[in-house]
């Protein structure tokens, strides 16, 4: 069987099955690791220079991120998906020493140097939902990926207990033994995957091996629009779930209030995912798409009606329940239109493309912040998902009426 006729694929999903869990584990414990940067590199940044530049580091995260998705589909490509989660791994190990070392030293660029890292780490971890689809049948892809996103939702507690149990445990400095702690649970990761089992794609034949141009395949109307609806998910989310830390602490909210609700915005994003997937199997990727951006415009309205602490903590719950039903019905968008032999270079692609828009959200976010307030930041968001929302629907008519 050449590649072009179909993956590596496991007909009983046992194999599948094996991965998606261990895979969850995995990002259960990286997203960890993206929770404590995102928790605490606003704060830490805006002590160590001017409250513009606060959400500076955070966004070296982003940019670190957008960087590595090519690297990270090329290394997969070349020398298979568990020689880049463990690159990976090390990357968030180096993050986390950095990072602590940034505090210590009272260095602004150390701090975005570490937060890099910690983008590099993220960009693999991204991957992980695309991995759990490599063994499944086109039956169990879009319930993988929820599984794996499942586990995310415990990084909801890993992560910021992290911050309260670690954060003035190495007096006078500040979240310094938090970042040490992220580094051990980046290791722990890098050792759980050692028990995943993704064989490469068997060897194109003559002519098949890059697949079609990257110009044909991306000119699909539906791979276009899971590529909006990825940017405007996640890019809109990143926006807000960024200078929230920093705004709840502009509105004399304590920094347990802020972790907290970061906490609570974590679980919304990942605790869908238990069902997300036989929603998706039930009702179809577009219209579970298309509700996570109406609930994303929810959010956002929530935070524009108010300061309170429940205004922040629900208005954050919203957001991540939003991007929870618009970023895995656009994940299971993109698998649905490259073909196996196109996978690596089609998903690096995908992310450079919703992270990069990502980034530039991010190194917005702090000039929108300390410029315009917080609910200019809210506002921002609405134009976007109802951009990614009507393309959506036109796109989804269009195949109705050529199916008919």
């Amino acid at each position: 069987m050449s590649a072009i006729a179909g993956p590596i694929v496991d007909t009983t999903d046992r194999l599948a099955k094996r991965n998606a869990l261990v895979l969850a584990v995995a990002q259960a414990l990286a997203g960890g690791n993206s929770v404590v940067i995102v928790g605490t590199a606003g704060i830490v940044g805006g002590s160590l220079a001017d409250k513009s530049l606060a959400t500076v580091p955070v966004s070296t995260y982003v940019l670190g991120l957008w960087m590595a998705t090519l690297p990270v589909g090329a290394i997969a490509k070349r020398y298979g998906r568990l020689a880049s989660f463990e690159l990976g791994a090390l990357c968030g190990m180096i993050a986390g020493l950095v990072c602590c070392a940034a505090v210590v030293y009272g260095s602004f660029a150390l701090l975005c140097a570490g937060t890099l890292f910690g983008g590099f780490y993220a960009a693999v971890h991204q991957s992980y939902r695309f991995a759990s689809t490599d063994t499944a049948s086109d039956q169990f892809k879009p319930r993988a990926i929820s599984w794996v996103m499942a586990g995310g939702m415990f990084s909801a507690f890993v992560g910021p207990q992290l911050v309260i149990l670690t954060k003035e445990l190495w007096p006078p400095y500040l979240f310094a033994a938090s970042y040490v702690a992220q580094a051990g649970v980046a290791v722990l990761s890098g050792l759980v995957l050692l028990a995943t089992r993704i064989p490469r794609p068997a060897a194109p034949g003559r002519g098949q091996e890059g697949g079609r141009p990257l110009a044909e395949i991306f000119s699909q109307p539906r791979l276009i629009v899971a590529v909006v609806c990825g940017v405007a998910s996640y890019a809109m989310m990143n926006l807000v779930m960024t200078s929230a830390p920093v705004a709840m602490l502009d509105c004399s909210h304590s920094i347990n209030d802020a972790t907290l609700g970061l906490q609570w915005h974590v679980v919304g994003m990942f605790a869908p995912s238990f069902v997300t997937g036989t929603l998706i199997s039930r009702f179809g990727t577009d219209r579970i798409a298309g509700c996570g951006l109406a609930i994303i415009a929810a959010g956002a309205l929530v935070a524009l009606s108010g300061i309170t602490v429940w205004h922040f903590w629900i208005a954050l719950v919203l957001l991540g329940v939003g991007w929870n039903f618009a970023f895995v019905g656009a994940t299971s968008l993109v698998t649905q239109c490259h073909r196996p032999n196109e996978r690596n270079k089609v998903q690096a692609v995908n992310d450079f493309l919703v992270f990069g828009a990502m980034a530039i959200g991010s190194f917005s976010s702090g000039h929108l912040l300390a410029s315009y307030g917080w609910s200019m930041v809210a506002e921002v968001v609405l134009p976007a998902v109802g951009v990614a929302g009507f393309l959506l629907v036109a796109v989804n008519l269009a195949g109705r009426r050529k199916a008919a």
